[in-house]
């Protein structure tokens, strides 16, 4: 029960990651704030937790969705903890010669501008009590280059350098501002991407694990929602400013086929010299 007497919000939470992170953190014994625009999907899913939940419908494009939905978690729970921004899509895909603007644009919208929304409005109501703590979502293409779509990369790292420049502030009211940089995981997002159908979620666990450095083993949404659990407890109560990656250690640099130089040779030394007699 590690989060016994704490309350959440968590945006995006009626699927995927969010989903995941509102089962888990109502099991250590936390009350959920669920905001997502599926506004049937939303409500079903809050049903199933009875009064350990409640949903709100909300657009994270929109900031007076965010500032509605921060104020009823406070007066349905009479304070809020813990904020989780699980919100996300895939958005524009193609060459940066041919992305649409509008695409682009919306893509932005939701992935950073509603990140920013929400840890603006994640402030405003946890600086009175001076406690509190602010998870994002990044991703392994907030940290690299290369393993997303233009518009999502340029947007995770945004919120990687976004989430180390709110914590300096919000360090002096005890609130703590940190993110998860997820490799690809199995969701429907990323089922969708991987395998044309957002259902099949096994299918994708089966192509995520042929790509994991841990062999055979495919990241999972309860690997995300286990971190964002640790970053909401206080058993993270003297780490902020950071971005806790999920990856399998695929941005260290681990691959499938394991790293160079693996098999022993005599040590290699100056002008093509090997051995310590040489």
């Amino acid at each position: 029960m590690r989060l016994q007497n704490k309350t959440a919000l968590i945006t995006g939470g009626a699927s995927g990651l969010g989903a995941a992170a509102t089962e888990r953190f109502i099991e250590e014994g936390c009350r959920v704030c669920i905001c997502d625009i599926q506004k049937e999907a939303g409500e079903s899913f809050a049903r199933r937790f009875k009064d350990k939940a409640f949903f709100a419908l909300c657009d994270v494009t929109r900031e007076e969705d965010i500032a509605a939905a921060m104020d009823a978690a406070v007066q349905k729970f009479g304070k809020l903890d813990i904020v989780f921004s699980s919100a996300g899509i895939i958005g524009a895909v193609g060459p940066i010669a041919t992305t649409p603007g509008d695409e682009w644009r919306f893509s932005i919208d939701v992935l950073l501008n509603g990140t920013f929304y929400t840890m603006k409005h994640a402030a405003r109501v946890m600086l009175p009590r001076q406690s509190g703590s602010i998870i994002s979502m990044a991703s392994t293409a907030g940290l690299m280059g290369g393993l997303g779509p233009h518009a999502y990369t340029a947007a995770k790292h945004a919120v990687v350098g976004l989430t180390k420049n709110v914590a300096t502030e919000l360090c002096h009211a005890n609130i703590r501002v940190n993110a998860i940089a997820a490799a690809s995981m199995a969701t429907p997002m990323v089922a969708r991407s991987l395998t044309g159908d957002p259902n099949d979620i096994e299918g994708a666990k089966a192509e995520l694990a042929k790509a994991s450095p841990l062999k055979g083993r495919p990241g999972l949404a309860i690997d995300v929602a286990n971190a964002a659990l640790w970053l909401a407890s206080d058993e993270s109560g003297y780490t902020t400013g950071h971005t806790l990656a999920t990856d399998a250690g695929f941005t260290i640099g681990a691959t499938v086929g394991g790293p160079a130089f693996s098999e022993y040779t005599p040590i290699i030394r100056e002008a093509g010299k090997s051995g310590l007699d040489a």
